[in-house]
């Protein structure tokens, strides 16, 4: 009886250990399956939801992981797409942006910064050589050395591009962020702002000073001579005639320029706009001893356009040729076809245009030198060129000095 029992516990305790061992193989199998799909979600081939729930053998702590993961797979996934947001606006931003480590080495830079420093692959370079520049070198340097943000101005000599680098030390790697910002139209609009001021005030000057002498001189006894005041008078109405044009060309143009001026557009047949331009013209050009003459196809397609708009377009750069063309000059206006368009242009043989001033010709109030000494506000070419614009056509200029200047418009042809 008791070595039956012995036998009995003997093999009790055998399956005991049978069993605790295979649990124990399990229990190994199941950890190293684990550790296999969790390699797998690192690695992208599985994601958190596949695997179980629960494993034998890891009681409450499968659970537990289970949830973890799904939390760290959760915040991943958050960085990840604030991650490529961030990437999108770096991609688009106009700004150039550069980082670089301690050493100087360029550790990021984004397609702005690459184009404003023509840089092939600027990860990995040197940030001397990619900004080639030594006030925005040395600003960076500063900044690397003092920890404090630097700013610093500066016109490309190759691009002219007038840039401004902001330098912000980076406490967290010790390196520095750069933002490069493209300053160049703004420039351009400031120097446009400070010519139209000095322009607008050199032209109010000028009448304004012209009645003050005139009057003062009415009233300290001109007055008495009925002759002097009539003729004094006759001035007088004369400069409020050029300050009225200019008060109504400026209110003309900012109609145009907001779009306020609705174009009537019907066909219009090119010859007949040049020929009402000459005519219009004709008593000016002679009391200037020019000629003026039309060169134009008879059998040119007709144009969809606003007519009297055209036609001071026109007159506005016949007008400018006149002032600048010496007795015994000529003026041509021509029209010619071209691929879907007519050519317009209006050519003279006067002093011709500055190179520097051609870029800016059309601006509002901008005069050349050689223009100060006329008449006129500035204003027709600007507004020449915004009629041209509404028109859907383009308006351009060649010149040379001392050889003369030719206009050129385009129109669509209907």
């Amino acid at each position: 009886m008791s070595q039956n029992l012995l036998i009995i516990l003997l093999i009790a305790l055998l399956a005991g250990l049978g069993f605790s061992a295979w649990h124990l193989i399990d229990s190994r199998r199941q950890i190293r399956s684990y550790s296999e799909k969790l390699r797998q979600i690192q690695s992208g081939k599985l994601s958190p939801g596949e695997i179980p729930f629960r494993v034998r053998g890891f009681g409450q702590l499968g659970p537990q992981l289970h949830d973890f993961i799904l939390e760290e797979q959760n915040q991943i996934t958050s960085l990840q797409a604030e991650k490529s947001r961030l990437a999108a606006v770096l991609d688009q931003m106009t700004d150039g942006v550069l980082i670089t480590d301690p050493s100087g080495v360029i550790r990021f830079a984004n397609p702005a910064a690459t184009r404003m420093f023509e840089l092939g692959e600027p990860v990995g370079g040197i940030i001397a050589e990619a900004l080639r520049q030594h006030q925005l070198i040395e600003a960076w340097r500063l900044c690397q050395e003092g920890g404090e943000m630097q700013v610093q101005s500066v016109e490309m000599p190759k691009s002219r591009q007038f840039l401004q680098l902001i330098a912000i030390p980076d406490r967290y790697s010790g390196g520095s962020l750069l933002l490069i910002q493209d300053l160049t139209r703004v420039r351009h609009l400031e120097t446009v702002r400070r010519d139209f001021v000095s322009n607008i005030s050199h032209e109010l000057r000028t009448p304004l000073a012209s009645l003050k002498a005139l009057t003062e001189t009415l009233q300290d006894g001109a007055l008495e001579d009925p002759q002097a005041a009539r003729r004094f008078l006759v001035r007088i109405e004369a400069e409020v005639d050029a300050l009225t044009q200019m008060v109504a060309e400026l209110l003309e143009l900012s109609r145009i320029e907001s779009g306020q001026v609705p174009l009537d557009l019907k066909p219009v047949n090119p010859a007949t706009l040049l020929y009402t331009a000459l005519d219009r013209m004709r008593l000016q050009v002679e009391r200037a001893a020019l000629t003026l003459s039309v060169v134009c196809p008879p059998d040119l397609p007709s144009i969809r356009a606003d007519a009297p708009r055209l036609e001071q377009v026109l007159v506005n750069l016949i007008h400018n040729s006149v002032k600048f063309t010496l007795p015994g000059g000529q003026v041509i206006l021509s029209a010619q076809r071209s691929q879907g368009f007519i050519d317009f242009s209006v050519q003279d043989s006067g002093v011709g245009i500055p190179a520097d001033a051609l870029p800016r010709i059309f601006e509002r109030f901008y005069k050349t030198d050689r223009a100060r000494s006329g008449g006129g506000t500035g204003l027709g070419l600007s507004i020449s060129r915004h009629i041209v614009e509404a028109h859907g056509g383009s308006i351009w200029v060649e010149s040379e000095e001392g050889k003369g200047s030719t206009f050129f418009f385009t129109i669509p042809i209907v």
